[in-house]
C-alpha cells in the first residue's frame, strides 16, 4: 500500500500564509465563531486547515468561514436527518488513521446540536477525542449578564408546545442556578410568559445577536422584558438567562462589599439593598443589614 502524501495545509491571515503542521489522527470537535469570524481560535484555524474532512452542519454556513481564511477543506454534512447514515463510514475513517474535524454552525458542538453519538461511538473504539475550545453563545451571554455565575444550568430549547414547555419549565423551579436556554426571536415573548407563570418574576436577561452587528442585551425581571418583546419585533437567535429561585445561591461577599461601598457614594442604604438584592437574586434583607453596617463603618471612620 502507497502511502499518500501530507497534506499542504494553510490558512490565510490579511493575506499572509500560515502553514501549519500535520494533524494527528483522530477526531477533533472544534468551535467556530457564533456570529463575527473574528471570533475564531488559531488552533481552530489550524485544524480546520490540516483535518482530512470537516463535518458541518451546513456545508454553505462553514464554507463561509473556510473561504475567509482561505482553507482548503472538504467539507461534509452530519447533522440530525444523516447521522445514523454516515456515522458508521465516518468511524471507519477514523480507525484507518484519519483526522476528522466536528464542527456546528455556530459555536461549540454538541451544544444543542448533533454530534454527542460520534464522540461516544468514537471513544468506545479508542480513537482519541479531542476538544478545540472557542466561542460558546451560552458562555458569552453569562460573562455579559450580570446575574450569578458561581453555579449555571443549561438547559437548551424549552418545548414547542405550551403544556410540554410549562412542565419543562416547573421540573427547573428549585434548581439552585441560573437557568441558560437558547430561544427564537418568534418564540421569546411565550417562552417568557411560561416562565413567568411557572417560575416567578425572576430577574432575567435576553442576549440577542452576540457578537453580531445588532448584538442587544436586555435586563430586568420576566415581566418587564415580557413587556418589552411584546412592544416590538425581535429578530435573530436568543440566549436566555433566568435568575435561580430568591435567596438560594451564595453571593460572592467581597464583591457585594465593593459594590456596596461604590452605590453608597450616591445613595442611601435603602436604595442600595434594594438595587443590589435584585441584581444578585438576594434577600433583601441580608443586603440591607450588610450595607448599614458597612455605612456605618464609613461614618465612624469620616
Amino acid at each position: 500500500m502507497i502511502a499518500k502524501p501530507p497534506k499542504k495545509a494553510a490558512f490565510y491571515i490579511d493575506g499572509h500564509a500560515c502553514s501549519v503542521p500535520a494533524l494527528a489522527p483522530g477526531l477533533y470537535v472544534t468551535s467556530t465563531p457564533i456570529g463575527n469570524l473574528a471570533d475564531i481560535t488559531l488552533r481552530a484555524l489550524q485544524v480546520l486547515a490540516a483535518a482530512d474532512l470537516v463535518l458541518c452542519e451546513d456545508t454553505r454556513v462553514t464554507r463561509k468561514l473556510t473561504q475567509k481564511y482561505g482553507i482548503e477543506a472538504i467539507l461534509r454534512p452530519y447533522h440530525d436527518h444523516n447521522a445514523e447514515r454516515v456515522r458508521p463510514e465516518i468511524v471507519t475513517k477514523l480507525l484507518s488513521g484519519s483526522s476528522v474535524a466536528l464542527v456546528s454552525d455556530a459555536g461549540t458542538p454538541l451544544v444543542s446540536d448533533p454530534g454527542f453519538k460520534l464522540v461516544r461511538e468514537a471513544s468506545a473504539q479508542d480513537i482519541a477525542v479531542t476538544a478545540i475550545p472557542g466561542a460558546s453563545a451560552p458562555m458569552a451571554a453569562l460573562a455579559i449578564a450580570g446575574l450569578p455565575s458561581d453555579r449555571i444550568l443549561f438547559a437548551g430549547f424549552p418545548p414547542p408546545k405550551k403544556g410540554q414547555r410549562q412542565a419543562f419549565f416547573q421540573d427547573l423551579h428549585d434548581v439552585s442556578a441560573t437557568l441558560v436556554f437558547f430561544a427564537s426571536a418568534r418564540t421569546i415573548a411565550a417562552v417568557l410568559a411560561d416562565i413567568e407563570e411557572t417560575l416567578g418574576d425572576r430577574p432575567a436577561v435576553i442576549a440577542r445577536e452576540l457578537t453580531k452587528l445588532y448584538e442587544e442585551v436586555l435586563r430586568g425581571d420576566v415581566s418587564a422584558l415580557r413587556e418589552i418583546v411584546g412592544a416590538r419585533t425581535l429578530k435573530g437567535e436568543v440566549t436566555l438567562l433566568v435568575a435561580g429561585p430568591p435567596g438560594t445561591q451564595e453571593m460572592d461577599t467581597d464583591l457585594l462589599d465593593l459594590e456596596i461601598t461604590r452605590l453608597l457614594q450616591s445613595k442611601s442604604v435603602r436604595d442600595v439593598a434594594a438595587e443590589l438584592a435584585k441584581a444578585h437574586n438576594a434577600p433583601r434583607r441580608q443586603v440591607y443589614l450588610r450595607a448599614l453596617e458597612i455605612a456605618r463603618s464609613q461614618s465612624d471612620a469620616g
